[in-house]
């Protein structure tokens, strides 16, 4: 495991974070950072990659001290997937391993939610985005019935805090605060592994 390729994602996205003057050029700013980090799958801590039979598992990996953005895993087992939900921040998504589906959706007039263009598919190597002013609710799906899959979410926040809504098809919310599956992050300045 090479927690370099870990540790400098943060550094660089915290030197992001204190550069930008506006969240879309955040986002922006953060894009190829997060494309550098999932196009090698050498550095994800084991911990982070652990799938659950029952149900999908998000795995925090680092959060800024003043909830700028927060790296996160999320651990797909076969077939399962999340209710339609929104996110309040934007977000980037690496794929990492594996292949997920989301699927876009919009209300319409009368408040329902319909589906909104065609289902995205990302594979290794992959980008996808959501935010509050382009696109923020979806369905997303391990694509794969017969092994896990694995994602790297970058948030403008700390996600697992954030205040959201999950949704049915005729618009109906429900609010939810996801938190995370498990409290321990690597340490990611612990440099004495390197050093044996």
């Amino acid at each position: 495991m090479n927690l370099n390729r870990l540790r400098a994602f943060v550094v660089s996205m915290t030197r992001v974070a204190d550069a930008a003057s506006s969240e879309p050029e955040m986002m922006a700013a953060a894009r190829p950072l997060l494309a550098d980090l999932v196009a090698q799958d050498d550095w994800l801590p084991e911990a982070a990659a652990l799938p659950d039979p029952e149900r999908y598992r998000q795995y925090l990996l680092h959060c800024d001290p003043a909830e700028r953005f927060c790296l996160v895993s999320f651990v797909w087992g076969p077939g399962q997937k999340t209710p339609i939900h929104d996110h309040l921040v934007w977000g980037l998504i690496g794929m990492l391993r594996g292949a997920e589906v989301s699927i876009p959706y919009t209300r319409t007039t009368a408040g329902a939610l319909i589906q909104d263009g065609e289902p995205e598919v990302l594979k290794p190597g992959d980008i996808g985005a959501v935010s509050p002013w382009g696109g923020d609710i979806h369905q997303v799906a391990n694509l794969l019935d017969d092994q896990p899959s694995i994602s790297i979410h970058l948030y403008g926040g700390n996600i697992g805090a954030v205040r959201r809504h999950t949704f049915g098809t005729d618009g109906a919310e429900k609010t939810f605060i996801s938190g995370y599956s498990c409290e321990t992050v690597p340490n990611l300045w612990d440099r004495s592994r390197e050093l044996a």
